[in-house]
């Protein structure tokens, strides 16, 4: 057994050169005991006697997750096995069941990691627009199509994965994710820029015309590179559009009150 977690610990360590930013929340321990930093950690712990252990840290959880979403933008779902994870992870065969029980709990983690990514992305792209609301709105819609389009075996499991066993808990963290844009469009309503009413009905409309440019490019129909620009006229045509209805309302409700 001693053999086999010192295998899985050296195997991670070597890993970790090729995926740097899972030692983020891996302290090491010094020869004193107390917690040093991790890049010293992979210097020093030969020369001192000390056995980097990255895996009773949680380290390898994070390296077999990276491993998988690799396989899966390079094979997609139907590539990714608990074994053949382990085989590229560098570990023994049982070490992944510590972590995941089975392939569609590691499915699970990946969608979940999925969708708050995503969350992480969409509140960043809001917050880094100013308080404009056009701006704002602008914004969102680009980051969720650069993340459609850049990960779209990933959206592809994120989505199908709200249907599997971990149903409730991966519905909480797309409703999570999926509520920056509500949260936006509740902004927008309140400002005028958006007509009065059910928000998640101008989602539903903000969402397909997002998830279509994303299908467009993704489908090789139309350049990637011109995805930020018709993300920007959508959203402009969409925000008139929605802007005028909301006039037409008013003016109606106007008319009936005068009647």
């Amino acid at each position: 057994m001693a053999a086999n977690v010192a295998h899985d610990n050296n195997a991670v360590n070597v890993y970790f050169v090729r995926y740097p930013s899972c030692m983020a929340a891996a302290p090491r321990q010094t020869p004193g005991g107390s917690a040093g930093s991790t890049s010293a950690g992979l210097g020093a712990a030969g020369s001192a006697g000390t056995t980097v252990r990255p895996y009773h840290h949680g380290n390898l959880r994070a390296v077999l997750l990276a491993e998988a979403e690799h396989t899966l933008r390079e094979r997609g779902a139907q590539g990714l096995s608990l074994r053949e994870l382990a085989r590229a992870a560098g570990v023994s065969h049982g070490a992944p069941r510590r972590h995941f029980s089975d392939r569609q709990a590691l499915l699970d983690a990946l969608a979940q990691e999925g969708f708050e990514r995503l969350r992480s992305q969409l509140r960043a792209a809001a917050e880094s627009a100013g308080s404009e609301f056009h701006a704002r709105a602008t914004a969102t819609a680009t980051a969720y199509v650069r993340f459609a389009t850049r990960d779209a075996a990933l959206l592809e499991l994120m989505f199908a994965a709200k249907h599997g066993g971990q149903a409730q808990q991966l519905s909480e963290a797309s409703h999570s994710a999926f509520a920056v844009m509500l949260d936006l469009i509740e902004e927008g309503q309140r400002e005028g820029a958006l007509e009065a009413g059910d928000p998640e009905r101008v989602g539903t409309i903000l969402f397909a015309t997002m998830q279509g440019i994303a299908a467009l490019v993704t489908g090789g129909m139309v350049d990637g590179r011109r995805a930020d620009g018709l993300v920007g006229e959508a959203i402009e045509r969409l925000l008139r559009g929605f802007a005028q209805s909301a006039v037409g309302h008013a003016g109606a409700s106007a008319r009936d009150a005068a009647a």
